[in-house]
C-alpha cells in the first residue's frame, strides 16, 4: 500500500512538473524543484503546530502505557463532563519563593479534554516586585492579559539582533510573546498582580533560562559557562550552587 501510494505521488509529481514546464516555460529540473518546494512549504504549514483533531474530541487517557506524540484518546463512551473541566484558577498561587511568582498551569496534564485541541492556559501571580524569570515555550505562542496590577513584560529577538522589546502593562492590557522567544514578566506595582496567559499548544513546555543553564543535571562544565558568559569560573560555581 505504501509503495503504491509512493508511485501515485511520483506519477502526479511528474504530470504537474510537465504542466509547469508547458505553461511557464521552465526546464524540467526547475519545474521539479519548484513543485517540491511548494510541497515542502505545504507540509511545513500543515505540521507547524499541534495536530488538528480528526474527531469531535480526543480526551487524553492518562492511564495508557502507549507512548505516542501527544496522548492516547480515551474511549469516547467513557468520556465524562469532568474530562473537560478544571477548577482552581480562582485561587492565588504561593509567591513565597526566590522569584516572587507562581504559575498555575492548565495544560493537558491538568485538563485531559485539551488533548489535540492545541490550546492551554495559566494563571500567573506576582508578589510586589516579583518576576516570572526569563523563559521560553518551545511549542507555543503566548498571549498574556493583565487582570490586576502593573506588569512589565518583554521578549528578546533571535540572533544576531537580540533586540529587547518591552512594555509596561496595566489592568486589561494584552501582550503577545512569539513562539520560542525568551520572555519575562515583572510586577512593577506596589501590590500583588495577576495575569492570565493563553498558549497555542496543549503542552507548550517551559524552559527557564537560568535553571536550564545553571541547574542542569548533571551540571554543564564550569569552564564552558565561564567562557560563554566571559566571567571567572568561580562565579559560575557560585551561581550553580544556588540551583
Amino acid at each position: 500500500m505504501i509503495i503504491d501510494d509512493a508511485m501515485m505521488i511520483s506519477q502526479a509529481t511528474i504530470i504537474k512538473s510537465s504542466k509547469l514546464k508547458q505553461v511557464f516555460g521552465f526546464s524540467t529540473m526547475t519545474a521539479h524543484l519548484l513543485l517540491f518546494g511548494l510541497l515542502a512549504a505545504g507540509c511545513s504549514l500543515a505540521f507547524a503546530s499541534d495536530p488538528s483533531p480528526l474527531q469531535d474530541f480526543c480526551v487524553a487517557d492518562q492511564n495508557s502505557r502507549v507512548f505516542v506524540n501527544g496522548l492516547v484518546c480515551k474511549e469516547s463512551r467513557l468520556v465524562q463532563a469532568d474530562d473537560f473541566f478544571y477548577r482552581g484558577l480562582q485561587l492565588m498561587g504561593n509567591t513565597s519563593n526566590a522569584v516572587g511568582s507562581a504559575v498555575t498551569p492548565v495544560t493537558v496534564e491538568e485538563l485531559p479534554g485539551l488533548n489535540t485541541l492545541g490550546i492551554s492556559m495559566a494563571r500567573i501571580d506576582f508578589a510586589p516586585q516579583g518576576i516570572n524569570p526569563p523563559h521560553t515555550h518551545p511549542r507555543a505562542t503566548e498571549i498574556l492579559t493583565v487582570m490586576e496590577g502593573r506588569i512589565q513584560v518583554g521578549f528578546v529577538t533571535s540572533n544576531p539582533q537580540n533586540r529587547l522589546i518591552t512594555k509596561e502593562l496595566q489592568k486589561g492590557d494584552v501582550f503577545v510573546f512569539p513562539e520560542g522567544l525568551i520572555h519575562f514578566q515583572k510586577n512593577v506595582g506596589n501590590g500583588y498582580a495577576v495575569a492570565i496567559a493563553a498558549l497555542s499548544s496543549q503542552n507548550p513546555g517551559v524552559i527557564t533560562i537560568a535553571n536550564a543553564i545553571f541547574g542542569s543535571n548533571p551540571d554543564i562544565a564550569g569552564d564552558i559557562l565561564a567562557k560563554a558568559f566571559q566571567v571567572d569560573i568561580n562565579l559560575v560555581y557560585q551561581i550553580q550552587s544556588k540551583f
